[in-house]
């Protein structure tokens, strides 16, 4: 249930900028923000940052759970834990799988929701292939890609009682851009991905209603300056978000500058696209996609006996601190990376993102480490 509180702190991320700040929390929802000294508070954080919860929109599962697995208790253990790192919504994403495996993921996703749970709040699915580039699909399982169909797309959306609210796919193979439209047209976010796409092709996708790309840099064509590819379309078209991983591994330093530097402080996504293996020991088997993978020294995963990354071990938190402190992102835009951006990708910019009345009371306590001190979750504190 959520607590009626108030809080304050020094440096309260309110306009763009730290404030002294109370926040009033009433039945979930930020009441009121007055200045700092106010009145009397539950908690006085005293100089530590209180910024937006943050909202990972490509996560596939952590504590020994993936979404593919379909286990509804698994899916409540990660909910209630991921506000560790600060995590106050989410977008629990599936890998490229057979029709029946797909099917029963979103149902899980679907009917934990309606059931009701604890923790960070499930804004929807991330529905990552099946309709993917066989020659891009990276540790995405090639016998399980299938070409675009909006039949068979308006099967999963029925199993996952209209849940499915971003999808990643490759434009280049989607005919007349018929999903692409669909999906568009019907308030899912198409997001282009795992791609063999030239320049043109990306264009076009756009013109027909994608308005992201996944995980830019990894699973698509490259940047050359005599074929853009998706890379280059990243860059030039600035108002089409792009997810990011932001682990350092995935990509450089200087990518993740380049690309925060091209994008601007309103379409950049951080994504952590986290595995099950996420907080777990090491030297565990984990799979993905029914394919085996294992996790090494710099927390990447990588597909077992091979070099294909098939996804990393972040925390957001740790996302945040890697974009501001290493890379060198300004910190406004850093953060609205993993808070405002991707509301307003998913259209809930009018609840989340923000911290300012009448939106969700999800906030996160920042140490100046970075590390998590507290996160709020509609008002309840998680840690």
């Amino acid at each position: 249930m959520s607590q009626n509180r108030t809080i304050q702190s020094r440096r309260v991320w309110i306009g763009g900028q730290f404030i002294p700040a109370q926040i009033e929390f009433k039945e979930g929802k930020i009441e009121r923000i007055c200045p700092w000294g106010s009145g009397q508070v539950d908690a006085d954080y005293e100089n530590r940052r209180l910024v937006p919860g943050f909202i990972d929109v490509h996560t596939h599962g952590a504590y020994g759970f993936d979404t593919n697995d379909a286990k509804e208790e698994g899916l409540r253990n990660w909910m209630k834990r991921i506000p560790q790192e600060g995590v106050t919504a989410i977008l629990p994403t599936t890998v490229t799988q057979m029709p029946e495996v797909l099917t029963a993921a979103v149902a899980n996703v679907a009917k934990v929701a309606e059931e009701g749970y604890e923790g960070a709040e499930i804004l929807g699915i991330h529905f990552e292939g099946p309709y993917l580039d066989m020659g891009y699909k990276g540790a995405q399982p090639p016998e399980a890609i299938a070409a675009p169909s909006v039949e068979q797309f308006r099967m999963y959306q029925e199993a996952a009682h209209g849940m499915i609210r971003y999808i990643t796919m490759a434009p280049e193979h989607d005919e007349d851009f018929a999903l692409t439209r669909y999906c568009s047209s019907h308030g899912v976010v198409v997001s282009m991905g795992h791609s063999s796409a030239d320049y043109n092709s990306v264009l076009m996708g756009i013109a027909n209603g994608a308005m992201s790309m996944t995980h830019v840099y990894n699973g698509m064509t490259g940047f050359h300056h005599r074929n853009p590819g998706l890379v280059g379309g990243a860059f030039r078209v600035r108002d089409i978000y792009g997810e990011v991983i932001c682990d350092g591994c995935h990509s450089h330093l200087a990518a993740l500058n380049n690309f925060f530097t091209a994008k601007g402080r309103d379409y950049a996504i951080m994504i952590t696209d986290s595995l099950q293996a996420k907080y777990c020991p090491p030297g565990k088997a984990y799979e993905l996609g029914g394919h085996a993978y294992e996790v090494g020294e710099d927390g990447l995963a990588r597909l077992k006996g091979t070099d294909t990354i098939a996804g990393s071990t972040l925390h957001m938190n740790r996302g945040l601190k890697i974009l501001a402190e290493e890379a060198l992102v300004p910190f406004d835009a850093a953060l609205n990376s993993c808070t405002i951006n991707p509301a307003r990708a998913l259209r809930v910019d009018d609840r989340k993102g923000r911290l300012a009345a009448g939106y969700d009371a999800d906030v996160v306590v920042l140490e100046d480490d970075y590390e998590v001190k507290q996160t709020y979750c509609r008002g309840v504190a998680m840690l």
